[in-house]
């Protein structure tokens, strides 16, 4: 079975001699991160394999400060003598750049310390015969659904695991291995112009929570489901109605507020959310806590991209805006302190407001669209204005009536936060962000 080429006692060794190193060459601080990962990916479609690949890669990033001037460069070779030159050329960016009183490393006392492993590795070493067998039980069970799955794009395993260490001349030395494991599926039903495409993938840090026979035979069983369900699409006329988002691409709603409250976006003044801090920004039911510590969570970890320990806090509350998420150096340029947010949220969890599972949303809906897939980037961070292309299933009486396609819905994110009017208690963890779907009043959906 694959295993790590380094133990983490030789990465906290070679990033030791290197900050020593780069102290005697003139760096008045300097930023070492190793890492290594291995990994493998196979995809199957109509039951044979069609991609197989073995990753494994190594590298070292080292970032210099001379003063206030800032180098960095990076390397895949971990040898001595490659090590010994991306630190030159470091320091030699580091003495032709211009000086930025913002850069630096953190000030030493908000560093992590004393950090445990988050337990957040769970190797799944898999031989490439049994990840193309649980790539094609995927699939199979996709296309035993109905002889209306004509066609496949492909069922896909991928089993990662990285290790790394991060280590500053201000005494900070942490890191961990951690595991990313996926199994997905897409599938086509119908024939000619009838036809429609869905996929469903399930992913965790355990394979263990889903790569069982008949959790993987339901992830294909699901793709296949949500497939022929949109057969038969319909167009709408343009109207303003209730929409709601499913849990998976309602995800995207949260990463755009992540991304326009984020220091990088506020201090370039790119985003709808300036000076916004303190101010209700969702609807008043809305509670949004940020926690790092989410056992086996995709953006749990004890400390931030730039080392500083991060902190489980409320976000939003009762609809205001708590704070935003900056990092070392975008704190600086706004004249706050870092938040540990180096690198993005760390577990965005967006509780539900009823205890409505998505039928029971659609339920209380009543009239309005349900939307399950979106096309295309429409969203203007300075703004907030939105548009998208969608697809989903036309809803009245509560229930739904057909599937719809070739639509838009468009807002503006600063009035669809605050009309929001139900988060599901479907909660689904994607990326950084655990939210259940989402119902918004009064966005324009526009056909035909």
């Amino acid at each position: 079975m694959p295993t790590f080429a380094y133990a983490l006692d030789d990465f906290r060794q070679l990033a030791t001699d290197l900050l020593k190193q780069a102290k005697i060459k003139g760096a008045t601080d300097c930023e070492v991160d190793l890492s290594e990962g291995y990994g493998l990916n196979v995809t199957v479609r109509q039951g044979e394999l069609e991609t197989l690949e073995h990753n494994r890669d190594k590298g070292v990033g080292i970032t210099v400060y001379v003063g206030q001037k800032k180098g960095h460069a990076s390397s895949s070779d971990l040898s001595k003598p490659a090590l010994a030159a991306a630190l030159g050329a470091a320091l030699d960016i580091a003495r032709f750049t211009a000086a930025d009183d913002c850069a630096g490393l953190a000030e030493a006392n908000r560093f992590a310390k004393n950090v445990a492993d988050p337990g957040l590795f769970f190797p799944w070493n898999l031989e490439v015969d049994d990840a193309v067998a649980v790539a094609q039980r995927c699939e199979a069970a996709a296309f035993a659904v109905s002889p209306l799955i004509t066609n496949s794009e492909g069922a896909s395993v991928s089993a990662s695991q990285s290790q790394f260490i991060m280590a500053n001349s201000r005494g900070f030395m942490a890191g961990f291995p951690s595991s990313r494991h996926y199994v997905s599926v897409s599938v086509i039903g119908g024939k000619g112009d009838g036809m429609q495409r869905d996929d469903w993938y399930i992913g965790s840090r355990d394979a263990a929570e889903f790569a069982d026979s008949a959790r993987i035979s339901k992830i294909g069983d699901y793709a296949a489901r949500r497939a022929l369900s949109r057969l038969k699409s319909k167009r709408l006329k343009t109207m303003q109605v209730p929409v709601i988002f499913e849990a998976p691409i309602a995800t995207g709603l949260f990463g755009a507020f992540i991304g326009a409250a984020s220091g990088g976006s506020l201090y370039r003044k790119a985003s709808f959310l300036l000076h916004q801090a303190g101010k209700r920004i969702f609807a008043p039911s809305i509670q949004i806590l940020e926690d790092p510590a989410v056992p086996r969570g995709w953006a749990s970890g004890p400390f931030d991209d730039d080392g500083v320990a991060t902190q489980r806090r409320e976000v939003i509350k009762n609809g205001v805006l708590q704070g935003y998420f900056l990092s070392t150096y975008s704190a600086r340029k706004l004249g706050l302190q870092s938040t540990g947010n180096a690198g993005g949220a760390h577990n965005l969890i967006v509780k539900p407001t009823v205890k409505d599972d998505l039928a029971a949303l659609v339920k209380r809906m009543g009239k309005g669209l349900l939307v399950t897939e979106l096309m295309g980037s429409g969203t203007n961070m300075v703004t907030g204005d939105y548009s998208r292309g969608a697809a989903g299933y036309w809803v009245e009486g509560g229930e739904i009536r057909h599937p719809v396609h070739e639509i838009t819905i468009a807002g503006n994110l600063k009035q669809m936060y605050k009309n929001i009017t139900a988060v599901g208690s479907d909660t689904l963890a994607r990326g950084s962000v655990n939210v259940g779907s989402v119902m918004v009043e009064g966005m324009t959906v526009a056909g035909q």
